[in-house]
């Protein structure tokens, strides 16, 4: 698929189902906790600096951006979970509208992958385990994309790596991708399943 990643802006910011874009073109979720990553991930993706707005306070937005790309591809980052001072008004707003992507979406056929992202230097919290679990009950393909991957020396590195691998509650065989926003490790391996799962009719 020939692609320009430049030719790449902010759909819309939705705060609402309704708001959710009806284009017909392939879609990528990108999912995880507060501060994560998603951010700089979507930015180094997409070969820019703050397309993806890194906030200042982890857990305060709780919106679902849709990022088009060339109009072939839609990134999807939905709000961040595992915020312990949100008010638990905002969490079931957060769970509403993340439910509502997955559940009550009428472009949810065109959702090719979701991208789970772990912090490899923390390693997966409860509440990851928790989206894993929910993304295999609703059979929708994932990988789970190990971030901050540069932080860790290479021996915790190595042991991080191999405890998502073998972890009890992470599906066998499920493709994990260690990613550098720093480095740009993972970016083309990334590109190359993006490009092969929304090529798929």
């Amino acid at each position: 698929m020939a692609i320009n990643i430049q030719n790449s802006n902010l759909e819309i910011t939705a705060g609402r189902i309704d708001q959710f874009p009806s284009k017909a073109i392939p879609q990528i979720v990108f999912s995880g906790r507060s501060n994560v990553g998603k951010s700089s991930l979507i930015n180094t993706m997409l070969g820019r600096k703050s397309l993806a707005r890194v906030s200042s306070a982890p857990g305060k937005t709780i919106t679902v951006n849709f990022y088009n790309v060339d109009n072939k591809i839609m990134l999807v980052d939905l709000p961040g979970y595992g915020f312990a001072k949100r008010p638990e008004s905002e969490k079931k707003r957060w769970s509403a509208l993340t439910d509502g992507y997955f559940t009550n979406n009428p472009n949810f056929d065109r959702l090719k992958l979701a991208v789970q992202l772990v912090d490899l230097e923390v390693g997966p919290t409860q509440d990851d385990l928790m989206m894993i679990n929910y993304l295999a009950e609703m059979e929708i393909p994932f990988v789970i994309v190990a971030s901050k991957a540069d932080k860790p020396n290479k021996t915790n590195r190595a042991k991080a790596l191999e405890l998502l691998h073998n972890h009890e509650y992470i599906p066998e065989g499920t493709e994990i991708i260690p990613f550098s926003a720093k480095s740009g490790e993972g970016k083309e391996q990334l590109w190359k399943l993006f490009f092969a799962v929304t090529s798929q009719k």
